[in-house]
């Protein structure tokens, strides 16, 4: 990954992007669209699309959705604490013992998780699944208005924000899940613009995945795409605990998932695959055998259909502080996306 590439990787990843709350992560998606991209706009959904050769034939959409899980503050209590309600899907027993920001209109607030000491729970405390309802946010207030002076209703909150480097080219940070995505069509989109497709290509920073894939929907429908490529993060198996005859052999830093079943295209499939083999891009194959719980089981849905592959990043830990990927990985699958899309042209047929 060149340098460029890895600072972009690094700002999405230190940019706050709760469902719903995305704004400070597009800001740093389109500045670095503006650097190649034909055209560059932002709907009143909050996705951001950056295109290249926008007249061309077929149009096809890439799409990586940079929103992530997170809690919004739903009541400040008359001691300073703060209770929430989950953006997204969280285990809660992740969340204790984490550090928080609260990201409010005046600049981040810091804040912990935590809960009663081991010295002081009770046999009976000890055997109790944490709820998101029973976690409350401390953000050293010395009583409900010093915390509301600083606090509003409806404000978001994330875990403590960063990118951390690995052995092995491994990375690890909160939000690997999607704003990889995110990274991956718009570094795609930015070696396209350097060759000359006859395609016109949209990247587009989705939001609201994680609450209902729901600013697919709207991007897809104004680009009314005939080809897309979804690029979300997928589970890793070969951690602990995971069962590959359940889930599939998927190993981080081997290089994308492609997927098969009937989310994705046949033909978008087949292409694929040439392109990987071609260029010798490492790639590894999984089944789905329904819909998609990503951005993809939208985008086939679009208007009169649309032919979608699935192209997928292993991540080990998904939904935690702490989701792990390859670095390897996310350069491949953005150099397979880029040669997928060089080789469509006007005379192309996805018909399966």
């Amino acid at each position: 990954m060149l340098e460029p590439q890895l600072q972009f990787l690094k700002q999405l990843l230190e940019a706050p992007s709760p469902s719903g709350y995305e704004r400070p992560v597009q800001d740093v998606v389109r500045r670095y669209a503006q650097e190649f991209a034909d055209e560059v706009r932002t709907d009143w959904h909050g996705n951001v699309t950056a295109a290249v050769n926008p007249k061309g034939s077929p149009r096809i959409m890439l799409a990586g959705h940079c929103d992530q899980i997170g809690l919004l503050v739903k009541h400040i209590d008359d001691k300073g604490f703060l209770w929430v309600h989950a953006i997204g899907g969280w285990d809660p027993q992740v969340l204790i013992g984490q550090s928080v920001q609260v990201w409010t209109r005046s600049g981040p607030v810091v804040g912990v998780i935590a809960r009663k000491p081991i010295h002081l729970q009770s046999p009976e405390d000890r055997k109790v699944v944490p709820e998101i309802k029973n976690l409350w946010v401390d953000i050293a207030a010395t009583d409900g208005e010093d915390a509301r002076s600083v606090v509003a209703i409806g404000d978001a909150i994330t875990v403590t924000l960063g990118f951390r480097e690995m052995r092995n080219g491994m990375a690890a940070a909160p939000g690997m899940d999607n704003k990889v995505g995110a990274w991956t069509v718009m570094s795609a989109a930015e070696r396209i613009s350097r060759q000359n497709p006859q395609a016109a290509v949209f990247a587009v920073s989705t939001v609201q995945e994680e609450i209902g894939l729901r600013g697919v929907q709207t991007s897809a429908f104004q680009i009314d795409p005939q080809l897309g490529i979804v690029v979300d993060v997928t589970h890793a198996t070969d951690c602990p605990t995971i069962d590959e005859n359940q889930f599939g052999r998927v190993k981080i830093g081997k290089g994308p998932v492609l997927y098969r079943g009937p989310n994705v295209n046949p033909v978008v499939f087949d292409r694929l695959i040439e392109r990987a083999s071609a260029a010798e891009i490492p790639v590894q194959i999984n089944g789905l055998a329904t819909a998609a719980s990503n951005d993809a089981a939208q985008l086939q849905l679009t208007r009169g259909g649309v032919a979608v592959g699935l192209v997928c990043i292993p991540n080990r830990y998904m939904h935690s502080p702490v989701e792990m990927v390859s670095l390897n990985d996310l350069d491949q699958a953005a150099e397979l996306i880029a040669k997928f899309c060089l080789s469509v042209d006007g005379s192309s047929d996805f018909t399966p």
